[in-house]
């Protein structure tokens, strides 16, 4: 399909999905392809639409479980698109450009050691930029839309614009953004601010996550949305399931909002799992929890 050199990147054929995920867990990806350049991604998304192959963009694999079946056509990962740096500045504020397959605790560690304000609760959060977009990640009163200026995005028929941030339909843990939509890079406004404070700030927020949160277990993060003025964690544990496991997918006794593999694991023990503890959330308190973790891929067999 790119013998004519119009591809630079990495393809892998039948790649295990679980390679590409923060839970260890997932079938393969028929095709997984890494871009070099974005010369290389119009091409390339050019010629499966044309082909009219299924198109799925990944950013860090973070809040996402994948299917034992895996998934259908081709994964196209973001992590080469990583750069990050200043594009302007004013007595302030300061202005920075950051591409979609950056890690966000890089990004976060760029603002610690140039002092500047305004992602200090989104430390600790794993993931790519792309991926915080898109989920609207946040923490501790803050979430990445309250920084953002422009998105840079590559739609679904390969055209490529910049949205500013205000005309995107950002909501708690969800954006606007389509499925199958690029995210290509973002600008953000910070605050020039104190480098010792805020490196105090996000010390102190990462504190308080190792504390309250297994982030060095095998983890997609929250598995369920906090329902409005709740904290589904502490319905989850309430409701006595802490500790509960199916196969070797296991209820955090640490923060019960979080689902763990503990080696084994697949995604149908998983998904009965979440089954089980909705269901006694809903039988205890009379409230339906909305997954917060994306379920993606081919459906069971069964």
């Amino acid at each position: 399909m790119f013998s004519d050199g119009s591809f630079k990147g990495e393809v892998k054929f039948m790649e295990p999905m679980k390679n590409h995920t923060s839970l260890r867990i997932g079938g393969p990806a028929d095709v997984f392809a890494m871009p070099q350049d974005v010369f290389s991604l119009i091409n390339m998304h050019a010629a499966l639409k044309r082909n009219k192959i299924p198109v799925f963009p990944l950013g860090g694999g973070t809040n996402i479980l994948v299917r034992d079946r895996g998934i259908e056509g081709v994964v196209v990962s973001s992590r080469s698109f990583r750069r990050i740096g200043v594009v302007s500045r004013d007595s302030s504020y300061v202005y920075v450009m950051v591409e979609a397959g950056a890690m966000l605790q890089r990004l976060v560690h760029y603002t610690k050691e140039s002092g500047y304000s305004g992602i200090e609760g989104l430390a600790g959060i794993p993931g790519t930029v792309g991926g915080a977009i898109s989920g609207n990640a946040g923490a501790f009163g803050c979430e990445i839309r309250d920084v953002l200026v422009s998105v840079e995005i590559m739609d679904t028929e390969g055209k490529i614009e910049k949205v500013k941030a205000d005309q995107i339909a950002f909501r708690y843990r969800s954006s606007g953004i389509l499925a199958g939509e690029f995210i290509l890079g973002a600008e953000i406004k910070l605050t020039a601010g104190n480098t010792e404070e805020v490196s105090s700030r996000i010390d102190n927020f990462l504190k308080i996550k190792k504390e309250k949160q297994p982030i060095w277990e095998a983890s997609a993060g929250c598995v369920y949305k906090n329902p409005s003025g709740l904290s589904a964690g502490k319905l989850i544990d309430e409701a006595g399931c802490k500790g509960m496991s199916v196969g070797d997918v296991e209820v955090s006794n640490l923060h019960a909002n979080f689902f763990i593999n503990k080696g084994g694991a697949n995604a149908s023990d998983f998904i009965r799992l979440m089954e089980e503890v909705a269901d006694r959330v809903k039988g205890k308190f009379g409230i339906l929890l909305e997954p917060e973790i994306k379920i993606v891929g081919r459906g069971n067999v069964n």
